[in-house]
């Protein structure tokens, strides 16, 4: 349904993560797949993350949601922000689709946005990147280079810088899209009432894989070998040069010892930032259940912005929010054709099932919430 109109080589060799571009015509006679209405609709649901954000003469203001009345704001300079809408609103699944050439791992969330005429959030930077796609309406992005810049107010918290010079200025309308790497300064100005999609991609900071594999190691007690010295110094308060350098080696040892990360790695990639939309059965489905479920036609759909995942080099396992599967036992292929697959229709579902391992991996999917029969 929606087909990006993008060489995906030469984008991911000249611009990916290096430097921003316009894609005027991105997708072509482009419809939304979610409403204005449907859109304020999650913006009233407590489990959801969302926000106004009014333009003020120098300022912007946030509102965090639930968000149930909009006639406080007025008919111009407001935005409302919604996060997360694949996990919520199935019909966005096939916009996401036409991104994974960048690989689930990094795929943050679809935020959509509407806006009324000179709504928008102020010049600031992000640090993940973002193809900023626009719906119904007309909106007016500049992008800054790289640099320097100064926290609007000094907030060293805030993502808002005070401005910068554009080196990109163009107005997109629907199906035109802008893809931003981390870093670059940019800011929106709608122009006529418009509905926009960011689909965001994300890697883990430093802190983040270093909190992870410490958890990993204190919950599976391992990575308890000890430094060991050769020298010590003559002054008893001095900790050497080179005890602190073999201090950090026993870091990077584990570093190039798969079995040490890889697990951590797996459970830190499958989790969403976001909450999911889980559909937890009210009765736990059986073997039966479900080949009577097959038979009669259904399909098996992982809820929206699940991630399911493999590591290269630890084909043995699936990680799937955060949790790890053991799958031993299962044929490799039929492994990647679940984590590959969103939705599996009847024949895939009932092929995939010939193996009483994976239905019964898709059994237990079902009954977390994660899969549901459609």
């Amino acid at each position: 349904m929606y087909k990006l109109n993008l060489n995906v080589a030469e984008f991911l060799t000249q611009y990916w993560q290096k430097k921003p571009l316009v894609i005027k015509g991105a997708f072509t006679n482009f419809i939304d797949p979610i409403g204005a209405d449907e859109l304020a609709g999650l913006a009233c649901e407590e489990e959801i993350s969302s926000r106004i954000v009014l333009t003020k003469e120098r300022d912007w203001e946030i509102i965090q949601g639930p968000i149930e009345d909009y006639d406080q704001f007025g008919e111009k300079n407001w935005q409302l922000l919604v996060q997360a809408v694949n996990h919520w609103y199935p019909d966005t699944a096939p916009l996401i689709d036409a991104f994974r050439f960048i690989p689930d791992w990094r795929f943050d969330d679809l935020m959509v946005s509407f806006a009324t005429q000179g709504g928008g959030v102020g010049p600031h930077i992000d640090n993940y990147d973002v193809f900023l796609l626009q719906g119904e309406g007309t909106r007016r992005w500049r992008v800054g280079a790289k640099g320097d810049y100064t926290p609007r107010g000094g907030d060293t918290n805030t993502a808002l810088i005070d401005d910068f010079d554009p080196m990109i200025d163009v107005v997109l309308e629907a199906g035109d899209m802008l893809y931003i790497p981390p870093g670059y300064p940019h800011c929106a100005e709608t122009l006529t009432t418009a509905l926009s999609y960011s689909i965001g991609f994300r890697a883990p900071s430093q802190q983040e894989l270093f909190s992870s594999i410490a958890d990993h190691l204190l919950d599976t007690n391992t990575g308890l070998k000890r430094f060991t010295s050769s020298s010590e110094p003559k002054s008893a308060s001095t900790v050497p040069f080179e005890h602190q350098q073999g201090m950090l080696s026993q870091i990077n040892e584990l570093f190039n010892q798969p079995e040490f990360y890889q697990t951590a790695l797996g459970q830190l990639l499958s989790q969403n930032r976001f909450e999911l939309d889980l559909s937890t059965p009210d009765t736990p489905y059986n073997l039966d259940d479900l080949n009577h479920a097959l038979s009669e036609g259904a399909e098996v759909h992982r809820v929206g912005g699940l991630k399911v995942l493999q590591l290269e080099g630890d084909s043995n396992k699936l990680f799937i929010n955060g949790e790890v599967f053991n799958c031993e036992q299962l044929k490799q292929s039929d492994i990647t054709k679940l984590a590959d697959t969103f939705a599996l229709d009847n024949q895939q579902a009932t092929a995939l099932c010939q193996s009483s391992k994976i239905k019964e991996l898709i059994l237990a999917l079902l009954n977390r919430g994660y899969y549901y029969l459609a």
